[in-house]
């Protein structure tokens, strides 16, 4: 059985992972080869796309950090979760996002379709 919760904070964790080599390889542990990523800004397919996706979240938002933004939800090979980004240790998230994310047989990222809530003017 999946433990959604120990994986989306991985997830996030690699959002946060600034150390481009260790980023690399985090994201290559999460997903599969062919891991898919989608949100309203990107869609890329594979471990360097996403990578480069994480790094582009980082230089647009810099210094600021990713946290869950609450409980996580799973069944089957689906797991869903709230984050929130912003300056570390901020009263309030700048942005708000929901991500879905569906799983291989062995437990790692096939897809990731994320949602934009809240978003910066």
């Amino acid at each position: 059985m999946t433990d959604y919760t120990a994986l989306a904070e991985r997830y996030i964790a690699a959002w946060n992972e600034r150390d481009a080599e260790a980023r690399a390889k985090a994201v290559a542990e999460l997903w599969a080869g062919d891991g898919r990523y989608t949100d309203p800004m990107a869609t890329v397919t594979g471990h360097e796309g996403i990578a480069a996706v994480i790094a582009g979240a980082q230089e647009m938002f810099p210094g600021f950090v990713f946290t869950l933004g609450g409980p996580v939800d799973g069944h089957h090979d689906v797991a869903r979760f709230t984050w929130h980004l912003g300056p570390e240790g901020a009263a309030e998230p700048v942005v708000i996002g929901f991500d879905v994310v569906t799983l291989t047989g062995d437990g790692r990222i096939r897809n990731v379709y994320g949602f934009l809530d809240k978003v910066p003017a």
